[in-house]
């Protein structure tokens, strides 16, 4: 299968190495974001480039025409949600044809303290692409879960300064620290996997002629989901505990 993909975050991390990695295997890709002049090394290699936001709606309809004006026809819609998959849907169901791929997380298929907001949009995103699988087979259209784990992004650093300026003072003070801990700790390991790593994972479950539903790929992606399986609620929650209660005993040695 070849065709357009469009790729949505596409300025950096694994939004840009999957929008590589596609245009390697051959297809027409057209890379979005808000940062128009962050995606000049993907122009220079072939994509076409779009200011999209994800957040306006008037943004993504913009961006839908284009690659219709001059394309046809979307084959793929990578990191695609609610509205922006609503957008691509009436020129898949003519084509009887697509594959839809969102990026979800390990994230949601668990839960960790101060993660509530993304963990229930992950969460949300399973959900949501579980149902669409079932509404849009008929159509031949495919949606794919990929679910990274530990991947070594910009979005690590985001998640700790935006904890830490959150809820580094006040009644969550030693446990937010303690998690911001824990977190830097992990993005400086071994755990975290390069975006290529995600990126490659997404291209196989595009070119692939029957994907799998879903993609565990990344740093210890696997055996969280395998933990989460098999432990109970309780367990998993001790599991969890006891890596934040490491990072708050080294905290008495190396202060935030």
């Amino acid at each position: 299968m070849t065709g357009t993909a469009l790729v949505t975050g596409a300025s950096s991390g694994i939004g840009e190495a999957t929008a590589k990695g596609l245009l390697a295997a051959g297809y027409i890709v057209y890379a979005g974001a808000r940062r128009v002049d962050a995606m000049r090394s993907l122009e220079e290699a072939g994509a076409r480039v779009l200011s999209l936001d994800v957040t306006d709606d008037a943004s993504m309809t913009a961006a839908v025409d284009a690659i219709l004006r001059e394309t046809g026809r979307i084959d793929v819609n990578v990191f695609g949600l609610a509205r922006l998959t609503q957008l691509v849907l009436p020129t898949m169901r003519a084509q009887c044809a697509g594959r839809i791929v969102n990026v979800s997380s390990v994230s949601g298929k668990i839960g960790e303290p101060f993660g509530c907001w993304y963990h229930a949009s992950k969460h949300a995103l399973e959900g949501l692409s579980d149902s669409l699988r079932m509404e849009l087979r008929p159509f031949g259209i495919d949606v794919v879960i990929i679910e990274p784990g530990s991947t070594r992004t910009e979005w690590g650093g985001i998640a700790r300064d935006s904890l830490t300026r959150h809820s580094g003072e006040g009644p969550y003070r030693d446990g937010a620290r303690a998690h911001v801990r824990m977190m830097t700790s992990i993005s400086e390991g071994s755990l975290p996997k390069p975006p290529s790593e995600v990126a490659a994972t997404i291209v196989k479950a595009v070119r692939s002629g029957r994907p799998r539903t879903r993609y565990p790929t990344g740093g210890g992606a696997r055996l969280a989901l395998f933990l989460r399986r098999t432990l109970s609620d309780r367990g998993f929650d001790t599991v969890i505990r006891l890596a934040t209660d490491r990072a708050r005993r080294s905290m008495t040695k190396a202060p935030l």
